[in-house]
């Protein structure tokens, strides 16, 4: 599935395309039912559409499920890496903010400590130059933050930040020793929490996220 994904997300299957079972079977050395399940998945993220003595028609990507965290990690992969970057980080700036806010009112304490740790691994990572280690860092402080906004629409949006995250590290958009501003931003965000400063929380993550498409050279 992630070669037929991928090879629509970059254009090599165009929209309009018709392709069939027996062809992906082929092509990719797998059973009819395994290609069926691929392709079953693929209508889910609105990829490709299949009919009845038709076959499997490519989608143009307005029909797209672009939340889909695979279609984010084919995009940052193998498509318009550079567009999608733009989109993520715009969208970034419109819900993580608020959702920092959020949490200024409703984190407990718990969450407080869990934010508050993973920056100081953060920043432990950082000077070992461990970026998988930081990544997991990051993806936990990001995923307590969204928990912590107590608002479910913001928590789901979490697998679209850790593909930005993961996208980031694994396609060498990040420096080899991660910027200590990006750390500082990140505990500035924690300490906002703990003091219920909604404003200075929402004002630092927005940081975070000026930062990070700085550091990547307008997208992030």
């Amino acid at each position: 599935m992630d070669g037929l994904g991928s090879g629509i997300v970059s254009g090599r299957l165009v929209a309009g395309q018709v392709i069939t079972l027996d062809g992906i079977g082929a092509q990719y050395s797998v059973s009819r039912s395994v290609a069926r399940e691929a392709v079953r998945v693929l209508e889910s993220m609105g990829l490709a559409a299949s009919r009845r003595r038709v076959g499997i028609t490519i989608q143009p990507r307005a029909k797209w499920n672009v939340f889909d965290p695979r279609v984010i990690r084919w995009r940052l992969e193998d498509g318009d890496r550079a567009e999608q970057l733009l989109s993520l980080t715009e969208l970034r700036r419109g819900f993580e903010p608020v959702a920092a806010a959020l949490a200024a009112d409703r984190a407990d304490a718990h969450q407080g400590r869990i934010m508050a740790a993973a920056v100081s691994d953060m920043s432990v990572h950082a000077r070992a130059g461990d970026l998988e280690a930081y990544l997991l860092a990051d993806k936990i402080f990001h995923r307590t933050l969204l928990d912590a906004s107590g608002n479910e629409m913001l928590r789901a949006l979490y697998d679209v930040v850790a593909e930005v995250l993961t996208g980031r590290t694994h396609h060498g958009m990040m420096p080899a020793t991660p910027n200590p501003v990006a750390i500082e931003l990140h505990d500035e965000v924690a300490r906002a929490i703990r003091r219920r400063d909604a404003a200075g929380a929402e004002r630092a993550m927005r940081a975070i996220i000026e930062e990070a498409t700085a550091a990547v050279g307008g997208g992030e």
